[in-house]
Formats: structure tokens, sequence, C-alpha cells
């Protein structure tokens, strides 16, 4: 038996034992645990809980009957109080092991619903007659097989009901075993479905199609190759996926493989959280790098600011000049397509100078970006706000600005944007020094 010390960054207990580090699968911080190691190496074990011995007062029973198989949640035995916790705990500790940084202060944590949140998932399907037929599912926990899902706590409770009928739609199909993935895109008033199709599908199975979703009142896409290459299978009918940032007036239109954060409500408060943080001024010159569909691009125009989208993707710069027209923001806003993993000072400086600045990147982080930033102290933005998805790349970036540049880390915080599951997304502020 061994003491559990802490959960790490894939929400596994955390212990010692005889110079390893031992990562226990379903353990608390707290807890005396029996273990079952399945990976062993010199310096550290992966291991089961096999017997709760003494449990952890912020241990719970999963509310989801596949939880343990189903690899989409690692947390939903802990308190989701106690998993914001753990988050916090995770960002402090990762600032400080990576980038030697420790905020001036910690944010208030940013959280909502921890049921039903999930407005985009990916699942995929599988056509295995052993098990009675079509499987609809997130891969299992360490493997490439389909759970066996017939619901799921955190997508919307119509959408989980509709998993047993898609099941029996996609087996129905010809192409039955030529549709590995089903991937949801929820918007304000429309539910759409994106079939991966590796070849097209029958008029019969369009037919098929077009029954269930006129039934269940969802929209289907076909995609055949790449994210661009999703088609509707029948006509837009007036509506299209959009969201809204109702605090900005703003309607934000997507297609349903763009990327948009999957929980559109802690999305709202968290461009709240960034705006009031960046605190822009009418007038200012603002960049928004990393920028997208101009979720934060457009807040900050709102807000009077004249906003620089930078973005790396090109149907994403049409799109985000698209939402700017569409909300009155045209003037407000230059959207421009560049690579921010491979900028330079020299880059930066022709850009011409920001009073202020958003980052929001991908899980590798703004690297390249960030040592421009620390290496142009005349045109140093006064203040840089941080959305990070990975506390790692972020503490890697915070130690560039702080020591190699000219910026102090003046707060941090999480935003559980994934309840039960231990990914955390941060934000952190920085001001020139």
């Amino acid at each position: 038996m061994i003491r559990v010390e802490s959960l790490d960054q894939e929400g596994r207990g955390v212990a010692h034992a005889s110079g390893k580090v031992i990562f226990i699968e379903g353990a608390l911080p707290g807890e005396m645990v029996s273990y079952a190691p399945f990976r062993k190496k010199p310096s550290f074990e992966i291991a089961r809980a096999e017997n709760i011995v003494e449990p952890s007062p912020a241990r719970v029973a999963p509310r989801c009957r596949h939880f343990g198989t189903c690899g989409g949640c690692s947390l939903q035995h802990l308190d989701v109080d106690a998993q914001v916790a753990v988050k916090q705990r995770v960002l402090e500790d990762t600032l400080w092991h990576i980038g030697k940084i420790r905020p001036r202060t910690m944010l208030p944590a940013i959280y909502g619903a921890p049921w039903g949140y999930r407005h985009r998932a990916r699942f995929s399907a599988r056509f295995i007659p052993k098990k009675g037929g079509l499987l609809i599912g997130f891969h299992e926990k360490r493997s490439s097989y389909v759970a066996d899902m017939t619901s799921c706590e955190i997508v919307p409770p119509r959408i989980s009901a509709l998993l047993i009928p898609l099941r029996g739609l996609l087996g129905a199909l010809s192409i039955r075993d030529r549709v590995p993935q089903l991937e949801l895109a929820i918007g304000d008033d429309m539910d759409a479905l994106v079939l991966r199709v590796l070849q097209p599908p029958t008029p019969e199975d369009e037919n098929l199609l077009r029954q269930f979703a006129d039934r269940h009142r969802v929209r289907f896409f076909l995609q055949p190759g790449g994210p661009d290459s999703a088609t509707p299978l029948e006509p837009a009918r007036g509506s299209e996926l959009h969201y809204s940032l109702p605090e900005f007036a703003l309607k934000i239109r997507f297609s349903p493989t763009d990327f948009t954060q999957v929980n559109h409500a802690v999305n709202a408060v968290l461009v709240r959280r960034a705006l009031a943080l960046l605190d822009p001024r009418p007038g200012e010159r603002i960049a928004d790098m990393f920028c997208g569909l101009g979720n934060f691009s457009l807040a900050i125009a709102r807000r009077g600011g004249h906003v620089a989208g930078i973005e790396g993707s090109a149907p994403l710069v049409a799109a985000a000049r698209s939402n700017a027209d569409s909300n009155g923001l045209a003037a407000m806003t230059d959207f421009v397509q560049a690579d921010l993993f491979k900028v330079d000072g020299r880059w930066l400086a022709q850009l011409g100078r920001f009073d202020r600045m958003l980052l929001d990147p991908p899980r590798d982080g703004a690297i390249e970006l960030v040592k421009a930033l620390a290496g142009d102290a005349a045109n140093a933005p006064a203040r840089v706000v941080y959305v990070s998805c990975n506390p790692a790349t972020l503490a890697r970036d915070a130690a560039v600005l702080a020591y190699a540049g000219n910026y102090a880390l003046s707060s941090a915080g999480i935003v559980n944007m994934f309840p039960h599951t231990s990914h955390v997304e941060s934000i952190a502020i920085f001001d020139r020094q």
C-alpha cells in the first residue's frame, strides 16, 4: 500500500516508493491505496488503483456508467470543486517547476456547469459484428478500441439521447464500415453532425440520413477529405452555426469543423475576464495573436480598441473578417494571415507598436512570438494577456518574458473549460516593468 501525494497533469495519483515515482490511475491525493503496476521503468511506474483503503473526503461516485472504460473523462471520481483546486495547484506547480516563476497573485478560477457542457466532440465509429453492430464513442482508456457508449454525461442530454439512434442509423448505411468518425458541433440554434465518409453514400443512404435529420432536428455534413471538405447534406434553410457573446452584442458564425471552444458558457466568462484584464481603451491599438474566428478580437473592438488579428489559417482569417463585417466592426479590425510559429523581432516590428496584446495559442504555445516580444523593449505592449491550453508551454513562455524580457507575471488562474478531465486551461497577465 502507498499514500498518494498529489495528482499529475493526466489526473493520476502521484506517490513515491523505493526511489521511484508511482503514477496511479484512479487514486486521489491523501488516499491510502493498493496498486498494480502495468508499466515499469527505472525511474517510474504507471499503475492502477486496486483497493482504496483510505478514501479521500473529495471522492464521489462517478455519474457516467462508462467511466473507467471510456477515455473521455479521468476525474469523475473527484468532487467538482476539488477538481478546480487541483487544477489551480497544477498550474502553480508547473509555472514554478518549468518556468521558475510565480505569479504575484492568483486569479479566481473560471468555471461553469459540470455536466452537459460539451458543444464540440469527436466520436469514433466502428462496425463490429461480434459486438452487436456499430459502436459510437470515445476511445477506451489507453486503447484504440471504441468504447461501447450508450450515453455521455458531458454532452447536452439531447445529444446523449441520440447515441443509440445514431448507432442504428449508421449501422443501416451501406457504407457503415466506411464512416470512421462522427463530429459534433453545436450552435445557438443548430446541432450539426459531421460524418467522415471514406466513400460517398448511396442515394438510399442519403435518404436515411435526411429522415433522421428531420426526425431529430439535426443537420448532417459529409466530410470526404480534410476539415475544409465538410459540406452540408442538404442546403441551408435560413439558419447557420453560430454562438453568441451577449455581453458584447456579438454573433460569431462558424463552420462545423472550425476551431471553437467546446464550452460556450465558460467561453463567454473567459472573454469577459480577458477583456477586463486586458482593459483596452477606446482608440488604443490592440493585437490578438492566434485570433481564430475573432472570439476575442471582436469583443475588444466592441470596447473601442483597434484590433489587428493575426492567424495562421487562411479560412479562419476569412471567417474572422466575415464575422467582423456582420457585427458592424470591419472598420475597427484588420485580420492578417501569418505563421506565428515562424516569426521574429523584425516581423513584429513591421506591425508597428501595440498598446496591449492578447495571445491564445494552441498547445505548442507561442515561443517564437514571446522571444520577439522579449527582444523589443522599446515597442513592447504595456500588458500581455496570455490564454493557454497547456500549462507546460505557458510556463516555458512565461520564463522567456520574465527572465529574457521586461515583463512581470502579475497574475494567473485556471479556466475549467473541461470538467471531469485533467485538461488545464489558464489565463495569465504580464505587465511591462
